[in-house]
């Protein structure tokens, strides 16, 4: 019996070596290398791998048409508009840069649970009453796809491949229970759908590889394979992809590449809303987000998110500010928390929730040195609204005038919101997009802005306070609020 043999290849960038290193010595990242056994195939075996995997690069290959041997200029390449068409969710169209683009490759990652089939399966069913969807159900068999389905109200008569679907409904959606690639292919080949979704690549297989499923080698050839059967027929796909422990999508780092537009679907598995993000989109801007609601029977839009990460005005504590983040093109307005306390420990704690640690930390300083408020002695937390990753320096201010409110037990004016980031000479310097901030805040019924000098800004019907140090935005916050408390006491005596 022919002995087994293992090697290690890197999940960054699909590099193989005989031995274990700490740092690839292909792409230089470090702990990347992971083990995968080799089973040693007979003589048999091996000619019919060789004999399948040619067969099916012949019956797949991409197939170009003729092109001149010189380079082309511009001028020279031929126009092919492609028409987008949409998705059934604006929020999703949003993401993808204003709706589907026949032929592209759509990569979704996303935590387990989190929402990705729900989504994807309520999509097909709403893009299968115009165009002929295929959901390749490698994870699940086609009975529990739809009992899933019959919850989420997606229409129970769903065919299945080469049945044709019943006349009195409109669906055209069809499903295919199958990880075998080769399979799929032939499928798609004869099916030619415009729309499939893959769900997810990691189980599937090609059999002309003798790795498992789910290794290295298999998502990035199943993965090339379908994306040269994707240009060729014109087929729009959207693959679900694994993520690691880390949050990042697992497999090579190549497949990122591969594909048009990477998504992740971020959110608390316990709480109702989900964030669709760009992270890479060929066709429309990076880092936009879609907003979702998990509800009884599925996903469902959030057309006004600000009012989904923004609290009630009437129940301000200490330590409460509001400012404007922006996610891509979309401005959100988010309600952000920090809680001062004494510490018992020799060395305090620092805690965040949507904010970054270290801008935290830069902040704490900034306070201190600047503006002379002892925060080392004392535990420091910060929390957005919702759990909303805000990530952006624009948050900075929001952040340091909320700090020092719990400092102070002093309340700030719910109708007054904080844009400026704060640098580490105590200076409040602008920030992009002001006009699309300031235009969410005024919408929503804000009465104040604090902003950063010199930025030019619309009239709006705002109060607009320019400042130019961090100091000068914590005594104009604290003191309209102080102000407002004392007319109000002083009009109650009366």
């Amino acid at each position: 019996m022919p002995k087994t043999r293992s090697h290690y290849v890197c999940n960054q960038c699909g590099a193989e070596s005989s031995q274990y290193f700490g740092k690839c010595p292909a792409c230089g990242s470090w702990n990347t290398l992971e083990e995968q056994v080799l089973t040693p195939a007979t003589p048999m075996t091996a000619r019919a791998s060789v004999a399948a995997a040619s067969r099916s690069r012949s019956k797949f290959q991409l197939q170009l048409p003729p092109q001149p041997k010189a380079s082309l200029t511009f001028n020279q390449v031929v126009d092919h508009p492609q028409t987008r068409f949409p998705s059934g969710y604006s929020e999703l169209d949003r993401v993808l840069g204003g709706g589907i683009v026949p032929g592209s490759l759509v990569l979704i990652g996303g935590d387990p649970g989190i929402g990705k089939s729900t989504l994807l399966l309520q999509m097909a069913n709403s893009l299968s009453l115009q165009y002929r969807t295929l959901y390749v159900c490698a994870e699940e068999s086609v009975q529990q796809v739809k009992l899933r389905a019959q919850r989420l109200g997606v229409g129970a008569n769903t065919p299945t491949p080469h049945s044709p679907p019943p006349t009195p409904t409109p669906v055209n959606l069809y499903l295919l229970p199958e990880t075998d690639l080769d399979v799929i292919l032939a499928e798609l080949e004869s099916l030619k759908p415009h729309v499939t979704v893959i769900d997810s690549i990691q189980a599937l297989y090609f059999s002309a590889l003798s790795s498992a499923p789910g290794s290295v080698a298999q998502v990035r050839e199943c993965t090339s394979v379908l994306m040269q059967m994707a240009k060729r027929q014109n087929i729009t796909l959207f693959i679900v992809g694994h993520v690691t422990k880390e949050g990042a999508i697992a497999g090579p780092k190549v497949l990122e590449h591969l594909v048009d537009t990477v998504l992740y679907f971020e959110g608390d598995r316990f709480a109702s809303h989900r964030l669709l993000r760009s992270v890479k989109n060929r066709f429309g801007a990076t880092h936009e987000i879609g907003v979702f609601e998990m509800a009884d029977q599925g996903l469902q839009e959030v057309l006004n998110p600000s009012e989904l990460f923004l609290g009630n005005p009437e129940e301000y504590s200490p330590g409460s500010a509001t400012i404007v983040a922006c996610e891509g093109t979309r401005p959100i307005v988010v309600e952000l928390q920090a809680l001062v306390s004494p510490t018992s420990y020799s060395s305090p704690r620092r805690s965040t929730t949507g904010i970054e640690y270290n801008r935290l930390l830069q902040i704490l300083a900034v306070l201190e040195k600047r503006v002379g408020i002892p925060l080392s002695k004392l535990d420091a937390y910060v929390a957005s609204s919702g759990g909303l990753n805000v990530g952006e320096p624009a948050a900075d201010l929001g952040v340091a005038v909320a700090i020092v409110a719990s400092f102070r037990d002093r309340v700030v004016d719910p109708h007054t919101v904080l844009i400026g980031e704060v640098g580490l000479g105590g200076q409040v310097r602008p920030v992009s997009q002001m006009e699309l901030r300031l235009k969410e805040a005024a919408k929503l019924g804000f009465k104040q802005a604090i902003i950063p000098k010199g930025q030019s800004v619309p009239d709006l019907g705002m109060e607009i306070t320019e400042v130019s140090r961090v100091v000068d935005a914590i005594a104009i916050a604290l003191a309209g609020r102080r102000q407002q408390e004392t007319e109000e006491s002083g009009s109650g005596e009366v």
